[in-house]
Formats: C-alpha cells, sequence, structure tokens
C-alpha cells in the first residue's frame, strides 16, 4: 500500500504533462469571467442633485475644470442647446451613465456586447475585436474596445480621490455593496466621442476625450446583484486632472421597467423660477 501512495503524486504529475492543455475560450462571449448581461437600474445614493436634476448653471463642484472648461461651463446657454436640436449633449457616453437610467445588456454577437440605456435611447457597443476600424465620424457613445480583466475586489480599480468631490473613488468603500470577490472586470477604452457634458448644466468635453471604464459585477449580503462602474475621464482641454467616479447599478428581475425615450433637456430649477 506504501508503494502505490508513494508512485500516486508521480502518475499525477505525468498525468498534468501528458494532458491536453486546456483550450482557449472560442470567444470574448464564452470566455466571458462574468455575466453582466440583464437589465440594471441606477442607484443614486450620492451626487443626487447633480444627477436626478440639472444643477444651475455654474454649480460644479468636485469637477477638475481648467479655467477653459469653467469659462465655457459659465457661458451654457440651454436654449441655444434646444433651439440647435443638441439636446443629447449631456447623453453622451460620460454623462449618460450618470443619470437615472436603466441599462438592458445583451451580447450582440460573439465580439460585441451591447449596452442600451433607456433615458436618452442610447446604445453603446463594446469591440472585444481590436481590429475593429472606428467609424470616421464622432458620435454621442464614441467607440469603445473592450477586454476581460480577471481580478479580486480592489485590483484593477484607480486609486482613491482621483477625482475629488463628491461620488469620486474617495467614497467608493462606503457605497458599494459588500459581498463575495469579485470574479473579473470588465474594461472598456472609448475614445471617438462627440463634444458633449459631463452633466446636464453645461459642463463641457471636448472631442479629445478617453473614458476609460471598468464594469465588476458583485453579490450583496442579500442576494441582490449590483453592476460597479469605475470611471477614468480624460479631457486635455478642459480638465486639469483625470476625473475618476464609481456609479453603481442593481439588477432588475425582468425589462417591465424599461422604457426607452428620447433625450430631453430639463431647466434647472431656478431658471425655470425665472421664467
Amino acid at each position: 500500500m506504501a508503494a502505490v501512495f508513494c508512485l500516486l503524486p508521480g502518475i499525477l504529475r505525468a498525468q498534468g504533462r501528458g494532458g491536453q492543455p486546456p483550450q482557449p475560450p472560442s470567444s470574448p462571449h464564452a470566455g466571458a469571467p462574468v455575466d453582466l448581461t440583464g437589465y440594471w437600474v441606477s442607484v443614486i445614493t450620492e451626487d443626487w442633485r447633480f444627477r436626478m436634476v440639472t444643477p444651475p448653471k455654474g454649480d460644479y463642484p468636485g469637477v477638475p475644470l481648467n479655467p477653459e472648461g469653467r469659462k465655457l461651463a459659465d457661458q451654457w446657454d440651454p436654449a441655444k442647446d434646444i433651439s440647435a436640436g443638441e439636446q443629447c449633449r449631456a447623453f453622451g457616453a460620460p454623462g449618460v451613465m450618470r443619470m437615472p437610467v436603466r441599462l438592458h445588456v445583451t451580447w450582440q454577437d460573439e465580439t460585441t456586447l451591447k449596452m442600451e440605456a433607456d433615458n436618452g435611447n442610447q446604445v453603446r457597443l463594446f469591440h472585444f475585436d481590436k481590429a475593429a476600424a472606428p467609424p470616421a465620424q464622432p458620435s454621442w457613445q464614441g467607440f469603445s474596445i473592450a477586454e476581460w480583466e480577471n481580478v479580486q475586489q480592489g485590483q484593477g480599480l484607480p486609486p482613491a480621490g482621483g477625482g475629488g468631490g463628491a461620488g469620486g473613488v474617495g467614497g467608493f468603500g462606503a457605497s458599494v455593496p459588500s459581498g463575495a470577490p469579485l470574479s473579473g472586470s470588465l474594461k472598456v477604452i472609448t475614445t471617438k466621442l462627440r463634444p458633449g457634458y459631463l452633466r446636464r448644466n453645461g459642463v463641457p468635453y471636448s472631442g479629445n476625450s478617453l473614458l476609460t471604464e471598468f464594469f465588476d459585477r458583485s453579490a450583496g449580503p442579500n442576494g441582490d446583484s449590483w453592476l460597479i462602474l469605475t470611471s477614468i475621464f480624460e479631457d486635455p482641454h478642459y480638465l486639469q486632472q483625470p476625473f475618476v467616479l464609481s456609479t453603481h447599478f442593481k439588477q432588475e428581475p425582468d425589462g417591465s421597467k424599461f422604457t426607452p425615450r428620447p433625450c430631453e433637456m430639463t431647466l434647472p430649477v431656478d431658471a425655470k423660477a425665472s421664467r
């Protein structure tokens, strides 16, 4: 019997050397370390006055605007945007994810993840094929290249305090539900953005912006599923430094509350009172 136990480790090692190596997944869909599909609703527990309503002009604390960015934000004219048909300026990729919004995430094909936002009726496409050609013209949702990153909680995330102010990563731990370690990150880099607004009150971003996002799924102690988005926004034209935010979405059982609707520009409370 002792001889059998002595031989067993060698047999196992030999099987490990002689066995077939694991085959790579056939596609990004098949090899996804975490399932991000389904319906999700934004849970707004911070920055309420910037996200739920349109703040007054010039109200942009926490956004690291440079002097040119502040100057442009202070010149915001919602009536001019409406007359020009530019109601979607706040619904581009950097802005729509901070809106009160529901998301519907599906696989368009084996290499493209599709994310639909009901508020503004916007569609984001995450291309895992790095050879995919960007469009000739910039758009509100830009051009996004994606890849899976296998991480544990706390890895793959930027250091705290990157963006400053409420809603930055400095408050990340306080509002993220506790649960099991994250099983994977979806990393998305978005370029080719049409100039728009970071907030609905005219806080600008330029067409040379770069948006880097990490999407993680986590389970809460009560069994709820959460989609945690960490975004790093860089704009050499209007920002002094990267603007870092964490945004949270809770999974819903179905799409009964998912209601696509067009972009709508709402005036600040003080502007409505003066009309």
